[in-house]
């Protein structure tokens, strides 16, 4: 198969390594700033949130199909017991939304991105 024949990755298609970098950079403080998600990053030094940044850009660049390995636990074990309801994950997708939208990522990445986000849903939602 040429290379004008094969299927892009996701991660390709966004840009790599260093446009998602610019998306976590932008999500992560985001969410902290949110008044209902707040309260996730309360007792986070400053180490502990970039520790934090770090897994979610390799979880973002793993799941576009890209070259890094996510080495964080597995999503059910992050965050068990934090209580994230229905409602906090609504405000969550809002915020990934509008920083997609920020970056001007095109309706089928987005739809993507926001396709492997949700399919975490299970394993984070009580």
């Amino acid at each position: 198969m040429s290379e004008q024949t094969k299927e892009t990755t996701l991660y390709a298609r966004l840009g790599g390594y260093d446009a998602i970098a610019a998306v976590a950079d932008d999500l992560l403080p985001r969410l902290i700033a949110d008044a209902q998600l707040s309260r996730f990053w309360q007792h986070r030094g400053e180490d502990g949130v970039h520790r934090e940044k770090q897994l979610l850009i390799d979880f973002l660049c793993a799941s576009a199909g890209g070259p890094l390995y996510y080495r964080g636990r597995d999503m059910t074990t992050a965050h068990r017991g934090m209580r994230i309801s229905e409602s906090d994950w609504t405000r969550l997708l809002t915020h990934v939304q509008a920083t997609l939208e920020k970056f001007a990522v095109p309706a089928r990445e987005r739809g993507e991105v926001l396709g492997f986000i949700e399919s975490t849903k299970k394993e984070i939602v009580e």
